[in-house]
């Protein structure tokens, strides 16, 4: 698997509390499966995946092409975290 078919982590007000029930929202790319997606996340983070949740996103046209996005949530087992923000990062976000 390339590391470019996991696109990004996606930060918004609603991932941000899912941080707090150890679940993490990605941008995907996708012609990727669950199986796929909870391996790459396995072997890249180093943490026990729990489940993986899917679901495409309305396409949007741009120039007169539509661009299919797929977005995965996917949730760590008790004890796991994902250090990508740091604890700073999201203490700072949830008090404002």
């Amino acid at each position: 698997m390339r590391l470019d078919q996991i696109k990004k982590l996606v930060v918004t007000e609603k991932s941000v509390r899912l941080f707090e029930n150890q679940q993490y929202v990605f941008d995907v790319d996708p012609s990727l499966n669950k199986t796929e997606i909870r391996n790459f996340v396995e072997k890249h983070f180093k943490v026990n995946v729990t489940s993986v949740n899917t679901h495409r996103l309305p396409s949007k046209r741009t120039k007169g092409r539509t661009k299919a996005t797929k977005r995965a949530i996917v949730t760590l087992a008790p004890g796991n975290s994902l250090s990508i923000l740091g604890e700073q990062g999201l203490e700072t976000q949830s008090n404002q």
